[in-house]
């Protein structure tokens, strides 16, 4: 598509808005935006199409998110954080930056893979609910959707991950939570710190259910 990418944000008010309309926003502070490493941001970008890019040149809006000219940063609703990725460095291209954004690029509701468990692993929350099931599944739009709405209530407290049953890499993840597959699909809540935990293995998933499995494991 021929759609302008990254978008240009002239002023504060242009930046806040453009990071409030997403789950994950990306930026782009550079004095020059005609510069080298504007011009891999801008290679990155199209590589990410529903990543939303914007950059910025204006002096008021690099001092406003205290970023120095030549640096990336990955803002995301989920955890209220932001990474930032400094584009001095030489070696730093479209390549990096686009492993960067989907290492960090943590969502309401993370699919669980290689890549995200970077992510995953370096989030602020402490509280993980994984809903282990399995995609292929016909229920798997439905369960998904409620999954989601769930996740909207948690937001800042609970991180939501979706974990695939059918990949090979997830294996160690039903075997580490004692389940079969059999048993799908689960819905397992974790704390990081001392990996204390607790499952559940409902007929159905269901907004309640999840409500109760996470209050009664905050409590």
């Amino acid at each position: 598509s021929t759609t302008e990418k990254p978008i240009l944000l002239n002023n504060i008010a242009d930046a806040e808005a453009f990071i409030s309309s997403a789950e994950v926003a990306v930026i782009g502070f550079f004095q020059d935006p005609q510069s080298p490493e504007a011009e891999q941001f801008r290679l990155a970008a199209g590589q990410i199409p529903e990543v939303p890019f914007g950059l910025s040149s204006s002096a008021a809006v690099l001092s406003h998110y205290g970023a120095s000219a030549n640096t990336v940063a990955l803002f995301r609703r989920v955890d209220n954080d932001r990474r930032d990725m400094d584009m001095n460095n030489r070696d730093v291209d479209a390549k990096k930056l686009t492993r960067f954004v989907r290492m960090n690029e943590l969502r309401l509701v993370t699919e669980y893979d290689p890549v995200t468990a970077i992510g995953v692993m370096q989030s602020s929350l402490e509280f993980n609910l994984l809903l282990i099931t399995d995609k292929m599944s016909p229920k798997h739009p439905e369960r998904m959707r409620k999954f989601r709405a769930a996740a909207e209530l948690y937001k800042g407290k609970i991180l939501f991950i979706l974990l695939d049953s059918n990949l090979k890499s997830n294996e160690r993840v039903l075997s580490y939570f004692q389940l079969k597959k059999s048993q799908l699909p689960a819905l397992a809540i974790f704390h990081t710190p001392d990996d204390e935990h607790d499952v559940l293995t409902p007929d159905e998933i269901s907004i309640e259910r999840v409500q109760d499995l996470c209050n009664r494991f905050l409590q």
